[in-house]
């Protein structure tokens, strides 16, 4: 039994290696909430007077501070809302909602910008596995997933230490049981926080910027013109070729643009 508990110790160390880039991310992101200071409080006086270009303007300043979080998102998206800046809008709503998905304000004021934009774009639906899926992983933050999992690698490991240290059967029979509660956990949660981050890697979503734009069957101009897509529209990047971009947006359309003036949801802001 004793082979068996340091087995798991040395697996628990080796996958721990995976969660390093995640959990320095997480604890970044952390502290931007609580420290981004007198800047965002300036933001927040200014809004409320009504002074959302100089709100906005502050808002920008924290984030090339290094200062991230939900709430600084929030707060630059609704001053962009103010100000009828429907692709700034959208885009700052959506990379708040990525770090606190289950906000209802994000949600709702996310919902009413994306009334502003001109395109009515119908999304695929979804399988019943596939909903269910999403479900679960929204229900944290990649952060918080990453957390998560890093919490339950050391309680799990805890309860190894304690299982080897504690003599009576009972004893061991309860960290033993509790190691296996806290090992189904860690397993489940570094499931989901990598198929989350793989999830984000491989999908690239972006938010349009240009007022107007023709999107062509072919990387060339001779192609045929499918559709038009304008400010604030969500979509994917698929590939790209010189000046173009191969974009998909939610009802499975694609085609190219040419010199498309996108901001990605991934970038530093």
């Amino acid at each position: 039994m004793m082979y068996t508990a340091l087995h798991f110790q040395r697996t628990v160390g080796k996958t721990l290696l995976g969660l390093v880039v995640l959990f320095l991310f997480s604890s970044h992101t952390l502290l931007g909430q609580t420290s981004m200071g007198p800047v965002f409080e300036e933001g927040n006086a200014a809004y409320n007077e009504g002074d959302f270009g100089k709100a906005a303007t502050l808002y920008e300043q924290v984030i090339k501070m290094g200062q991230h979080s939900a709430a600084l998102y929030y707060n630059l998206g609704s001053a962009y809302y103010k100000l009828n800046k429907v692709a700034e809008s959208i885009y700052y709503f959506e990379k708040a909602k990525r770090l606190a998905p289950n906000d209802e304000d994000i949600r709702v004021n996310r919902a009413f910008a994306q009334n502003m934009t001109i395109d009515a774009i119908e999304v695929l639906p979804t399988s019943q596995l596939k909903t269910l899926q999403n479900r679960v992983f929204s229900a944290l933050s990649l952060e918080s997933w990453a957390l998560l999992t890093v919490l339950l690698a050391w309680l799990l490991l805890a309860a190894i230490v304690a299982y080897l240290t504690f003599r009576s059967s009972r004893s061991k029979r309860n960290f033993f049981a509790l190691a296996m509660l806290f090992i189904v956990g860690f397993i489940g949660s570094f499931s989901i926080a990598m198929s989350i981050y793989n999830q984000q890697e491989e999908t690239v979503e972006a938010i349009l910027f240009s007022k107007k734009v023709e999107i062509r069957s072919e990387p060339n101009e001779r192609s045929e013109i499918l559709f038009l897509l304008h400010e604030g529209t969500q979509l994917q990047v698929l590939d790209e070729l010189q000046e173009w971009q191969k974009i998909r947006i939610a009802n499975g359309s694609e085609g190219w643009i040419k010199n498309g003036s996108i901001r990605r949801l991934d970038a530093p802001n």
